[in-house]
């Protein structure tokens, strides 16, 4: 495929058999533990032709050899078995809350160590970074929407030796492609924008060193966390439309915080699209569009800010992202989410219904 085509064309492209007479327009799931011996592919747990079609597209999209997971989560557990027993980590303060536990849990085994750093401050990332194993980042960050320079940081992590990690989840491959910005592994949690449809599990890593490559397969080999063939199917079927889903639920998220930033009942809206917010500058030299996840603050009323979830008839009250609908939620209701996470804090994500319906019912459960 052309390296001159636009993302949103190598999204609907990429992956495909090859055009030969009678050949299917895209692989199908195939629902074998066993093969015939003799080939390449040898066992259910190796390969798969849905998982081929969607980890080639991946790695298209971000410019390196993708391979897929269970989960979002069996993706990061496996990028970070790469850091040796007793090896550093540093880490956002402010991440998935999923991913900071599993550091913790890590580091109070003694599998490792962990620093974690206010990932918008390069200076203290760089300083933070010298002689640490691994460089986690999240740009932006959930949920508190702060915005990495990643070139920045990601040479200092080169520089430091430490193998360096973005979660490019909210962005999607589409806004943002860290591996052109200087970073060794990618992960997603397919789960989200890259299925699109809120009914899938599942992970990605991409990265353009073999190496790295061969070291994570090996993980998903021998640890088995590895997707159905449905699910794979899935959420190739979901990326096929990923460019328009995004497309209406960036312009959403960017009408939506203009609108909430004038609200009375808000006291802050995090979103690197709006000019004042303080990743706007980064976010537009490095990434094509600021994405469609926003968070508010409700002025320190977190009583406010619950019912506000509850009360809604459009928007969903649910903890995932990324889907067709919008949905919503207070981040502190979850023990794990970090203390500095502000309790009055809502994540919104925002999907591809009218702005108008958007806004009415949520301008309404603020009030409720």
């Amino acid at each position: 495929m052309s390296p001159d085509l636009d993302p949103s064309t190598v999204v609907v492209h990429a992956g495909r058999p090859a055009r030969v007479p009678d050949a299917p327009l895209g692989e199908s799931p195939v629902f074998s533990s066993t093969y015939i011996a003799g080939g390449d592919r040898g066992y259910g747990r190796f390969d798969n032709d849905a998982w081929a079609a969607l980890e080639t597209t991946l790695g298209q999209l971000e410019g390196g050899r993708g391979l897929t997971f269970a989960s979002g989560m069996a993706a990061a557990a496996a990028v970070m078995d790469l850091v040796p027993v007793g090896g550093r980590v540093v880490a956002p303060a402010h991440a998935y809350s999923g991913v900071l536990a599993l550091l913790d849990q890590q580091a109070a085994t003694g599998r490792l160590k962990v620093d974690r750093v206010d990932i918008a401050d390069s200076e203290a990332v760089a300083a933070a970074v010298a002689g640490a194993d691994m460089l986690w980042i999240e740009s932006p960050t959930n949920p508190a929407m702060e915005v990495a320079d990643l070139p920045a940081i990601c040479a200092a992590g080169r520089a430091a030796g430490a193998t360096t990690v973005v979660d490019n989840t909210f962005a999607t491959p589409l806004l943002q492609q860290p591996l052109s910005l200087g970073a060794d592994i990618v992960m997603h949690s397919a789960t989200k924008f890259i299925a699109g449809h809120s009914d899938v599990l599942l992970g990605a890593v991409i990265t353009a060193d073999d190496s790295l490559w061969t070291a994570l397969e090996l993980r998903r080999r021998s640890l088995g966390a590895i997707p159905g063939p449905m699910e794979a199917w899935l959420a190739l079927r979901g990326l096929r439309t990923l460019a328009l889903r995004l497309d209406r639920a960036q312009s959403n998220a960017a009408f939506l915080a203009a609108k909430l930033l004038e609200h009375p009942r808000i006291s802050r809206v995090r979103y690197p699209g709006l000019p004042g917010d303080p990743g706007h500058a980064r976010a537009a030299a490095q990434m094509s569009g600021f994405g469609a996840i926003l968070s508010i603050e409700l002025g320190g009323d977190a009583e406010r800010a619950q019912r506000t979830c509850e009360n809604t008839a459009l928007w969903v009250h649910a903890t995932s992202l990324g889907g067709v609908e919008s949905m919503l939620e207070r981040r502190r209701r979850w023990a794990i989410e970090v203390p500095t996470i502000p309790d009055d804090l809502i994540r919104l994500s925002v999907g591809i219904e009218h702005p108008d319906d958007l806004w009415n019912d949520l301008a309404e459960a603020l009030e409720a």
